[in-house]
């Protein structure tokens, strides 16, 4: 953890994040042959694989790892009391205020205070509108007809601004069902909706976006130790995850930033292109969430404490809740790398390259025949058939070794299996390793393993 850093200091801009993403299918504009539709993306073949093994990787962290966290995917669509007990309808709200001359829309806490006194447009110069509150929650209508003007509505309903609330309202189900005893997590990977004012820096604040949150059910008295170890384990997180740990701290959430449900609130901030920024917040969220749910729905949420004498008690719940779309931005600026490197007495070469880890990167390993001709061509397949049902594979036969290496560095590969004449009489194939750059001969049926063990032991050189 580093305090001292105060800008970012890496090769990394977001021009060069953006236009790498869209250049190697990572994520397009949505709707982008219309102009594209502002605060959505697309994510393209290497997103998707790296977006699935980012959610997989932390799945199996929550899940797989602890015997007492399991999981859930509750519905977006949720009954809109929901939102009112949680608090949304009421609480959930930007300040905005809009420039009468140019129509720019702005959030008003990120105006300069001196600039909103005078109601004058950043931008422009021009009078900005009042201040007025704006639900970020979007609306719209379940069954085939809205409500007159003027009537109560009793067909609106919201898109989810959080997965949270579907665990909560489940709480009582997932006890009941898998036999569940305080403490207790639940796991959850889904979409949510914000209608932001601003939508900006590429993915980071977007109107559609996936979150990763677990709420863990503790009994009260208990939630502050329980806190202080949720957050130990999600900073070991990211040290497994292999990224730069000077581009993280800790922020803790002072009286004036507290949410209205929020005992104690800390954010893991990431030193991004565009400065410290929220990657992950661990919350205490106390016992308000069940209480609201309890007051608004009429059903008694309380735990009954079986092996404690029957004692009842509404249990407090500490939050992770990360951005899974903000995770795999922040991997995209973590890993991206421009190095100089003396290619074949070159001294002008140079290379892009993202230095995913393994466990995280869309390709595992490229399969490269040296020549297409030969058999070499129908060799490296037969390799790639075997190494597939393990691995992520790649297959690339197109063009130069050496620019097939730079286009595999590109893409974050760890590694590079490279077949050559020497295959077909010997049976040994080239290894070659992204971060390094270095190559290993090696007995093709030792391959597997090989992988195996790098991806074990996988250590960033930079």
């Amino acid at each position: 953890m580093s305090e001292e850093l105060t800008e970012y200091q890496g090769p990394a801009t977001m021009e060069k994040i953006t236009s790498l993403a869209k250049r190697r299918g990572f994520v397009f504009q949505s709707s982008e042959i219309y102009g594209g539709q502002s605060g959505a993306w697309d994510y393209g073949p290497l997103g998707i694989e790296l977006k699935n093994r980012i959610a997989g990787n932390w799945w199996k962290t929550m899940t797989q790892l602890h015997d007492n966290i399991v999981g859930l995917d509750a519905a977006i669509l949720m009954h809109p009391r929901t939102w009112e007990a949680s608090g949304h309808v009421e609480n959930f709200t930007d300040p905005l205020v809009d420039c009468k001359k140019c129509k720019t829309r702005f959030r008003a806490d990120q105006i300069d205070p001196a600039n909103l006194a005078e109601k004058k447009c950043p931008d422009c110069g021009g009078e900005l509108t009042d201040t007025r509150k704006f639900n970020l929650m979007f609306k719209t209508h379940i069954g085939p007809v809205e409500a007159e003007a003027g009537a109560v509505d009793t067909n609106l309903i919201y898109l989810r601004p959080e997965t949270a609330q579907g665990i909560y309202v489940n709480y009582k189900n997932i006890i009941q069902s898998n036999r569940m005893k305080i403490p207790f997590g639940i796991a959850q990977i889904g979409k949510a909706f914000r209608n932001e004012i601003v939508t900006k820096n590429f993915i980071f604040r977007t109107c559609e976006f996936e979150q990763m949150e677990m709420q863990y059910f503790v009994k009260p008295g208990t939630d502050v130790d329980t806190f202080n170890e949720w957050k130990v384990q999600r900073w070991a997180y990211y040290e497994k995850l292999g990224v730069k740990m000077d581009h993280l701290r800790w922020h803790q959430h002072g009286p004036d930033e507290l949410a209205h449900y929020a005992k104690d609130a800390y954010d893991i901030e990431y030193l991004f292109p565009m400065g410290w920024k929220e990657l992950e917040g661990i919350h205490n969220r106390s016992n308000y969430d069940l209480s609201r749910h309890t007051e608004f729905s009429g059903k008694d949420l309380q735990y009954i404490d079986q092996e404690n004498n029957n004692e009842r008690y509404i249990p407090f719940i500490i939050e992770t809740s990360a951005g899974l779309t903000r995770t795999l931005l922040m991997i995209l600026c973590d890993a991206y790398d421009e190095e100089k490197v003396a290619d074949k007495g070159n001294d002008d070469d140079y290379r892009t390259v993202l230095r995913f880890h393994p466990t995280v990167a869309p390709i595992t390993v490229a399969i490269l025949p040296l020549m297409k001709k030969d058999g070499l061509a129908e060799l490296a397949q037969d390799i790639r058939t075997e190494l597939r049902e393990d691995f992520s594979t790649d297959y690339d036969q197109a063009g130069a070794i050496g620019r097939r290496y730079r286009r595999q560095d590109e893409a974050g590969t760890p590694f590079c299996v490279t077949i050559d004449y020497e295959s077909k009489d010997n049976g040994t194939v080239t290894l070659r390793f992204r971060d390094s750059m270095e190559q290993v001969r090696l007995p093709r049926a030792e391959l597997g393993e090989r992988l195996w063990k790098e991806i074990r032991e996988y250590k960033r050189l930079k």
